[in-house]
């Protein structure tokens, strides 16, 4: 008998109804914030430039241009690229036709002036791109650090001997998670069982022969991906990955699905061979 026979519907990981609505009020609030950043970049100029028209002939230049730049900055931190480029170019576009001779026109007849619109555009530009290339940065190691926890929390499962059926669950829970799927499960002991598409050692997916564009399609639709679990070469069985709505895994996301199926393989490997061991020892 398999040694996760007795339990057959342990082994299987679906994503509840409440998980995807919540992760749709996610999206929708990802939205309206970003919707909000944009209509921000496009006002906040603006409003700043109004406010100093009573004071433009007596307030430097430079020091409104100053105040324009804190504000593209505002909106580059909070907003994405869009909304930190139409504030660039909002504040530059008001500069020039609220703070520069001749006033109310889309003309500029200083030479500095010409340069302090050029330089909020400019700056404008860089800051927004500095502020999402950190924040892509962050995300990337915050995500990189998930993935190491949900390896090392499965490692340490298989290290201190813990019941199969509990690390299964374990890598279900992160394969669901990590890769977006609507189902996950686990066969023991089976494989390429009605030719699906597989996930391979080095991260491509293969179906009918040809590696399929993971990267642009996601996981290959309306089949289940299997992704085999060994240990040593031998083969433990298979995760069926069910993929989720618009669900693209990077690389690193399937790479880092082969490293939980290993810890999955070799935890099964070390039970069944404690297993045979025993049965040995007590015939």
């Amino acid at each position: 008998m398999s040694i996760l026979d007795q339990f057959p519907r342990r082994f299987s990981r679906a994503v509840p109804a409440a998980a995807i609505a919540r992760v749709n009020l996610a999206m929708a609030r990802t939205v309206c914030r970003d919707r909000a950043a944009a209509l921000a970049g496009l006002a906040a100029p603006l409003a700043l430039t109004a406010v100093l028209i009573p004071f433009r002939a007596s307030f430097p230049n430079t020091d409104a241009a100053l105040a324009l730049v804190l504000v593209v900055v505002a909106v580059a931190a909070v907003g994405r690229r869009l909304a930190g480029m139409l504030a660039a170019v909002s504040a530059a576009a008001w500069f020039d036709f609220f703070l520069t001779v001749p006033y109310e026109r889309f003309t500029i007849t200083r030479h500095a002036d010409a340069e302090t619109t050029v330089l909020i555009l400019a700056v404008g530009i860089a800051v927004t791109e500095i502020a999402v290339r950190g924040r892509r940065h962050n995300a990337a190691a915050a995500r990189r650090a998930g993935y190491l926890d949900g390896i090392s929390a499965a490692a340490r499962a298989a290290a201190t001997g813990a019941e199969p059926q509990l690390l299964m669950e374990e890598v279900l829970g992160q394969l669901s998670r990590l890769l977006g799927l609507a189902a996950c499960r686990f066969q023991d002991g089976a494989a390429g069982i009605g030719n699906p598409p597989r996930l391979l050692r080095d991260g491509r997916i293969m179906t009918a022969g040809h590696a399929w564009d993971t990267e642009h399609e996601g996981l290959p639709p309306g089949r289940d991906t299997e992704l085999l679990a060994e240990a040593g070469g031998l083969l433990q069985g298979r995760f069926l990955l069910t993929p989720g709505p618009g669900t693209r895994p990077s690389l690193e996301q399937r790479l880092v699905a082969i490293g939980l199926a290993d810890q999955a393989g070799a935890a099964l490997a070390s039970a069944r061979l404690g297993g045979l061991l025993q049965s040995r020892a007590t015939a």
